[in-house]
């Protein structure tokens, strides 16, 4: 039996040319492989920044978020559904800030203007403001996503009710649960999109605890990291307020 082979071009390949092609390759995929390892080890074991990342992948994220941001259009409109098209049970994305102690009962909402300058809105006043529904694709970074439907004020208009325009200039809103467990900074484009809600209802009900009552953000140009529950505190600022999830390594705009 012959022990020559033929290539792809139909020439003969004796079988001592096959085993040096043969260690040729796999002495390519070590050295690659221990470049990819070195290169991983190099990253892997930088120095942490003050937000506990390392200092190349919050540069990539950063420079991701400027693209993105310049990208980004007030008249981009997250995709509608039919409100027949909404999960029944909504799943839950995390429990970070939601404390089983809180006392709903004395709920209102703190909106810091400035030190010393603070608005205290209740939910009946948020209710009384004209509502708006969306049924979004709710996406999550895990990996999963939920036709679901919301209901509540436009976060816009709620700026304009009560005379936020100096602070509608600013470039980010910062929100935090009443424990101070969980907290994001989202910028102010994406806030005064049309879509986005300050959200007191789930499938036309009030919203259960486990989902953010008294009242939560619904922002479908976001992932679900930014989408806070149980909002305590809204303040606004030109520096980017503290985020929970981009401390943790996650990309701070999280926009879709």
């Amino acid at each position: 039996m012959s022990s020559n082979y033929f290539d792809k071009k139909g020439s003969e390949v004796s079988s001592k040319e096959i085993r040096r092609r043969t260690v040729v390759s796999f002495s390519v995929f070590i050295v690659l492989l221990g470049v990819g390892f070195f290169a991983w080890s190099k990253l892997y074991n930088q120095p942490q920044s003050a937000d506990n990342v390392q200092p190349f992948l919050r540069a990539s994220l950063q420079a991701n978020e400027r693209i993105f941001s310049r990208l980004y259009s007030a008249n981009k409109q997250t995709k509608s559904f039919k409100k027949t098209d909404a999960v029944a049970r909504v799943r839950v994305n995390g429990d970070v800030g939601m404390d089983t102690a809180f006392d709903y009962a004395k709920w209102k909402l703190k909106v810091v203007r400035k030190p010393g300058d603070t608005l205290f809105i209740s939910l009946a006043e948020i209710r009384a403001l004209p509502k708006t529904e969306i049924v979004f694709d709710f996406k999550c970074v895990e990996g999963w996503s939920q036709v679901t439907h919301w209901g509540g004020v436009r976060f816009d208009e709620f700026m304009k009710k009560y005379n936020l325009a100096p602070e509608e200039a600013m470039k980010y809103v910062g929100m935090v649960t009443p424990d101070g467990q969980y907290y994001v900074g989202v910028d102010m484009p994406s806030m005064l999109q049309p879509q986005t809600l300050l959200c007191y209802e789930m499938n036309g009900k009030p919203l259960p605890l486990d989902q953010g009552y008294p009242l939560r953000l619904i922002i479908p140009v976001k992932y679900g990291i930014k989408h806070l529950k149980r909002i305590g505190v809204m303040s606004f600022s030109n520096d980017k307020p503290k985020d929970y999830w981009a401390e943790q390594g996650y990309d701070y705009y999280a926009g879709l």
